[in-house]
């Protein structure tokens, strides 16, 4: 693979699920547009961040991107690759290289089997046999993980949910992926212990060079761990751009909006963010607004953005890679822009 190849590319990658209607015969009268014509690239050892609001496509897209759901239309590329709609067989040397971890720790572990056995069975599945067999290997995952070796052979049942999400994250290194999409990997577990999860994470990026794709909806745990970050709204990306530029500098109204809901810390001196608030709920994917989605929440909205679907480009202004989705652009001067911290952390 070149250095010009990145590891994953994805263009135009859809996913509707059929709605099916009628009586006797079920027919499909519609579909739930989950996901709409994505478009990004992950490059090795990078993490890139997927937020957006519950119901806007980023899960769908983590299970697109590992191969356990089906695309409708678009195309994914690994490593040069085309794997989009590969086979079984055809996929079984990637699957290694591309793992999960999923979101409920306690719903992703199999209550009837040791630890051990878990971490060990995507080995057992691959047929790798590691040097000094795969019990050892086992317990220094477990060890990279924070967790004592000696568990080997406890059940889940006997682990809290952080210690639980770390025997996730130990499977999913058991095969020595080159990506790994983490599908909101701290959003169950006590805030007390997010950090030290999303801190495990980012260790372990640094130490295997592993690259992420990092599904969730908090905001400052995103700002932490991710080098970039694209921004989802009703299936589609409407911004993607480095993580300080997308943080100090975000023009979809969509993203501001995201950023002014972030609670902040302020003094007196010191002139509160003003918090925007949109009208209405989230449209229905099976009947999403014409034009750009976002148009029937946006106070910017005109005939155009009804007519026109805006395209993911580099509007004028933005930096190199900062890409959005809008007719009309917000500014420095449109709204203040959100005071989060560089090097902010979730709270631990």
């Amino acid at each position: 693979m070149s250095s010009n190849t990145p590891l994953l590319d994805v263009s135009g990658l859809t996913k509707h699920f059929p709605v099916k209607g009628g009586f006797p015969i079920r027919r499909t009268i519609g579909a739930v547009q989950a996901v709409d014509g994505l478009d990004f690239q992950v490059a090795e050892g990078e993490s890139l961040g997927l937020v957006g609001e519950s119901g806007c496509g980023k899960s769908t897209t983590g299970r697109l991107i590992t191969r356990l759901m089906e695309p409708t239309d678009g195309k994914i590329s690994y490593r040069g690759q085309d794997i989009t709609h590969a086979t079984r067989k055809q996929l079984a040397p990637v699957r290694s290289e591309i793992q999960m971890i999923f979101q409920d720790p306690y719903a992703s572990l199999n209550p009837r089997q040791t630890v051990g056995k878990i971490i060990a069975g995507p080995m057992e599945i691959n047929e790798i046999n590691p040097a000094g067999g795969r019990e050892k290997r086992v317990r220094e995952l477990l060890e990279i993980v924070g967790l004592n070796p000696e568990h080997y052979n406890r059940f889940p049942h006997e682990f809290s949910g952080g210690q639980r999400q770390r025997i996730g994250v130990a499977r999913a290194l058991a095969l020595q992926p080159k990506l790994i999409v983490a599908d909101e990997p701290v959003s169950a577990l006590d805030v007390s212990i997010q950090a030290q999860v999303v801190n495990l994470l980012q260790k372990v990026q640094r130490d295997l060079g592993i690259a992420f794709v990092f599904i969730a909806h908090d905001l400052a745990v995103v700002r932490h761990f991710s080098q970039r970050v694209a921004v989802m709204y009703l299936g589609k990306i409407v911004e993607i751009a480095d993580r300080d530029d997308l943080y100090g500098n975000p023009r979809h109204p969509y993203t501001r909006a995201l950023l002014s809901a972030v609670p902040e810390a302020t003094v007196e001196e010191t002139p509160a963010r003003e918090r925007i608030r949109l009208q209405g709920d989230v449209p229905s994917p099976i009947n999403p607004p014409s034009g750009c989605r976002f148009r029937t929440r946006c106070w910017k909205a005109t005939e155009k953005c009804a007519s026109e679907a805006p395209p993911l480009v580099q509007v004028e202004g933005n930096k190199a890679g900062h890409l959005t989705a809008c007719h009309y652009p917000e500014t420095a001067e449109t709204v203040p822009a959100p005071r989060l911290a560089k090097d902010s952390e979730p709270a631990a």
